[in-house]
């Protein structure tokens, strides 16, 4: 008998090790990893299979296949933005074939037990393509729907996933002879800015909020590589891991979309700086623009309408920017450099 459990692709990142806490504590299901990096010690005793490897890797997930009954997926892998500006060619293997891989993956597995898989993918502010900065500024806050031209590799291939994700929602193979089999039930969200207290910022285009913070902490100068007026909405990362497991366990039927826009608070950089010096008072803070990372910031939102994601499956984070700033970050990064 194979054994039913949950897969978590790019697990030891900290979206993955957030969901590996609460799916543990849960206990329902058993939990399989495959990530190219290897879990922490203490995350690794919580699932029951750790596999090394990509996901171009069939091999790997071949073997998953034949030993496990996977009934959720959480697609965590991805090259993200800033890496795949400088190698576009390798995002697309492995944002898209390898996603591809994992869809493939869903609906055998699907096929093989005659019921749904459930296939969790964060998308990305990043699939939204503002033309203008005076325009991103009119626009208020811009439903999925509008805007989805996309100004880097990483939006242009998550988007293009959540298409893919519907595709094998709706119309897999749909040429094919007799009713359509137990398939994929894609469900995806478009994360702003996620902002965590628990790892250090790895230079990603809105990292400026987190490295304001922790160069503060750390008692070092902090110059920032947006305007002071820029503008993008971020969540905490806690936010973030309950709207993946608050998604995955809604309803079929209360769903509208297959790719759900959230969004928590969204300060411009001057306002986080302010917290940031309230916090640390003999911080400097100041600016020097990058013109080609601040065009990426200026293609992205002011802010999200986020209310079908409000409305059909309970969104509603904790965490607003004061309670995000005061009460999480700069606490726990504060005490990260002590």
């Amino acid at each position: 008998m194979r054994k039913p459990v949950v897969l978590i692709t790019g697990a030891s990142g900290e979206i993955g090790h957030g969901l590996i806490d609460r799916l543990a504590a849960d206990g329902r299901r058993g939990i399989v990893t495959l990530d190219v990096a290897p879990l922490e010690p203490a995350q690794a005793k919580k699932v029951q299979r750790e596999t090394i490897g990509s996901i171009l890797d069939q091999a790997a997930l071949e073997r998953i296949l034949a030993e496990f009954e996977v009934e959720l997926v959480f697609h965590l892998a991805a090259l993200l933005s800033t890496r795949s500006e400088f190698s576009p060619r390798t995002a697309h293997e492995v944002n898209v074939e390898g996603t591809l891989n994992l869809l493939e993956f869903a609906q055998h597995e699907s096929e093989s037990h005659g019921r749904p898989v459930v296939f969790l993918y964060p998308s990305s502010i990043a699939a939204f393509g503002l033309p203008t900065l005076a325009e991103k500024r009119a626009a208020g806050k811009v439903r999925e729907d509008q805007y989805n031209l996309p100004a880097t590799m990483y939006g242009c291939n998550k988007l293009y996933c959540e298409q893919l994700g519907f595709y094998y929602s709706h119309h897999y193979k749909r040429l094919a002879p007799g009713p359509r089999s137990a398939g994929v039930d894609f469900r995806a969200v478009r994360f702003p800015g996620l902002i965590s207290a628990e790892t250090v910022p790895s230079g990603g285009t809105s990292d400026y909020a987190p490295e304001m913070i922790h160069a503060a902490a750390k008692g070092e100068p902090y110059a920032c590589f947006v305007r002071p007026d820029a503008r993008i909405p971020f969540m905490a990362m806690p936010d973030g891991v309950d709207a993946l497991l608050t998604l995955a366990a809604a309803p079929r039927s209360a769903l509208t979309k297959s790719a759900y826009n959230l969004g928590a608070f969204a300060p411009t950089a001057d306002a986080i700086r302010t917290e940031v010096l309230s916090a640390f008072p003999s911080a400097v803070v100041t600016y020097a623009v990058d013109d080609k990372r601040q065009g990426i910031v200026d293609s992205w939102p002011e802010d999200v309408d986020d209310s079908a994601a409000r409305h059909d499956w309970g969104f509603a984070p904790k965490y607003d920017f004061a309670s995000a700033m005061r009460e999480y970050l700069i606490p726990r990064i504060r005490e990260r450099y002590r």
